[in-house]
């Protein structure tokens, strides 16, 4: 049966201005198929003719004192502007009636299973509270109060459910994927607690894509032994599923994902290779050596300057003898008195040959050239190298050494590097030296960025009994970089010392909120058990008469808040335990 026409509005306004880009931007937003110009229904039989849908708009952009629509009742600009209107109300009520049904989307498929167990009801109802809170506005964070921060004990919640290894509530995972969009560093336990089942409904919404580029061994990717489906995902995967496979086959065999990425290397876009090369970092190996020895001639700096960065933390490297080399040219022993010493003698150039080792030639800004490349050369050498240059002296004797001519500062920060990169205890306990002694004052570098890279590098109990004594011997000021590399829960001793050091600056009226930072890591590292020994601390003393305003209500309080937060923490932890 043929559709019936519209009729025309009648309606004319009897003032107003011709229309504006607000007009045409509604014109081109209307919904529904555009028909195209000339066609049958732009001249309706029985009915009006009317211009076609592209004249409206462009009447509309130009404004029809400059291209009146055609077909225009009457003369002026306000019969002009009628007549468009009337024209788009026609144009309007035919696009929509004519618009046809999009196809209906496919049906995703079913969810995987995941076999891990069920959490207890308890720790269920704990983490709807937690993820709750987080969502809230304002949440619980914030320093005041005596109320713990659930937000922040969402990672160690996460931490033991893995442990344990629960699996996810289907109810959770839409909270759990929020979540983990919003912060960073809960995204890796967040994404093993959500297991397939969270990455299956993470690929249904594109505000959780994040979750399918860190999918590394999940469901979503074939298992490492079936070669045939992995080479498949290799060669026709999306970037992000490529690289979650190489990282999961690497972690899986070394030497069959190195030999996977040779097999596109030749053909992959320069910020792909750099992400591809800088997987091999996990299992790192003289296995490595010629793949990465062949990428110092890439075409990409930044992939040449990260195999020569992996290159340097295989000692026994090419590359690393030929730093080694180049080092040893510039660093020697002296004399300074009748003491020994370090003589420097930096390089006067950066040649080709050192620049393709990794050098790079033009220092940042502040900085001199000589002392630039001198850094570049200690750290890329092996560090097994100078006991021998010193007359077999050892780390903790060399690294004491007077230096010549001021070079101590960037001859030691060198060594520092080197030690992070190569992963070398002994050299890192010479550098840090006793953690009583002023950190301007000791025998590496002064940086407590660096010191901290110097500490990861030691084993956990030593580590904690480092800082320990750097908090016994300095206080608390110097000490929260310190504490973030150190396991948590923390060790006793370290545990004892930040409480005492806390106990303290109260003691001493020191202004409390320059604390807050120390408190709220307290809150998430001490061990739960030492709640008790702490409830002494949340009693509110006298003020003393130099101490900051309210003080010592503000200390009490965060106590309180401390203690309460560990009961909770220890509460947490029994809810995870499974049911024998």
């Amino acid at each position: 049966m043929p559709r019936s026409t519209p009729p025309t509005t009648t309606t004319t306004p009897t003032t107003g201005p011709a229309p504006t880009t607000a007009t045409a931007a509604a014109l081109m937003t209307t919904t529904g198929p555009v028909p195209p110009a000339g066609s049958s229904s732009d001249a309706p039989a029985g009915g009006p003719v009317s211009p076609p849908w592209e004249e409206l708009v462009t009447s509309a952009l130009l404004g029809t004192d400059r291209r009146p629509p055609g077909a225009a009742p009457g003369t002026g600009p306000d019969a002009a502007a009628a007549a468009l209107l009337d024209a788009a109300a026609l144009h309007t009520v035919r696009r929509r009636a004519g618009l046809l049904p999009a196809p209906a989307a496919p049906q995703p498929g079913p969810a995987p299973a995941d076999p891990r167990p069920a959490l207890p009801e308890a720790a269920r109802s704990r983490l709807a509270q937690l993820l709750a809170d987080r969502a809230a506005p304002g949440g619980s964070g914030g320093r005041r109060g005596t109320a713990p921060d659930l937000t922040e004990l969402i990672p160690q919640w996460l931490a033991t459910a893995n442990l344990h290894g629960y699996r996810a509530p289907d109810a959770a995972l839409p909270p759990l994927l929020d979540a983990a969009r919003a912060r960073t560093d809960l995204r890796p336990q967040a994404l093993t607690f959500a297991g397939p089942r969270g990455l299956w409904l993470a690929g249904l919404n594109p505000d959780w894509k994040f979750a399918l580029r860190g999918a590394s061994g999940s469901a979503l990717l074939p298992e490492v032994t079936d070669l045939d489906a992995v080479r498949r995902l290799w060669e026709e995967g999306l970037f992000a599923e490529r690289v979650a496979l190489l990282s999961a086959v690497r972690a899986h065999e070394a030497e069959a994902a190195l030999a996977l990425l040779a097999t596109t290397w030749s053909t992959e876009r320069a910020e792909d290779r750099l992400m591809f090369i800088d997987s091999l970092r996990t299992g790192l190996s003289g296995a490595d050596e010629e793949f990465l020895e062949q990428a110092l001639a890439d075409r990409s700096r930044n992939v040449r300057a990260t195999a020569a960065e992996l290159l340097s933390a295989l000692p026994g490297s090419a590359l690393a003898h030929r730093m080694a080399a180049r080092a040893l040219s510039c660093v020697s022993p002296g004399l300074t008195g009748t003491g020994p010493s370090v003589a420097v003698e930096a390089p006067h150039e950066c040649d080709a040959a050192m620049q393709r080792d990794g050098v790079v030639a033009l220092p940042p800004s502040g900085r001199g050239e000589r002392s630039w490349w001198l850094g570049q050369l200690v750290e890329s050498s092996p560090l097994s190298v100078w006991p021998a240059r010193f007359g077999g002296r050892g780390a903790p004797e060399i690294v004491t050494l007077p230096v010549a001519d001021g070079w101590g500062e960037e001859l030691h920060a060198a060594w520092c590097r080197a030690a992070v990169r190569q992963r070398d205890a002994e050299w890192a306990r010479a550098l840090l030296g006793t953690p009583s002694t002023p950190p301007s004052n000791g025998p590496g570098t002064a940086s407590l960025a660096e010191r901290s890279k110097l500490l990861a590098v030691l084993p956990a109990a030593e580590r904690a009994d480092w800082v320990a004594g750097f908090i016994a011997a300095h206080g608390l000021s110097e000490a929260f970089q310190l504490l973030g590399v150190c396991p948590t829960p923390w060790a006793e001793p370290l545990g004892r010392s930040v409480v005492d050091a806390l106990d303290i600056a109260r003691d001493a009226g020191s202004y409390p909120w320059s604390f807050s930072g120390v408190m709220g890591l307290a809150e998430r590292c001490l061990n739960p058990a030492e709640a008790d020994r702490l409830e002494v601390l949340t009693t509110t003393p006298d003020e003393p008469a130099d101490a900051s305003p309210g003080a010592n209500g503000y200390w009490s309080e965060a106590f309180q808040r401390l203690v309460s937060t560990l009961r909770l923490r220890a509460a947490m932890d029994r809810e995870l335990i499974p049911a024998r």
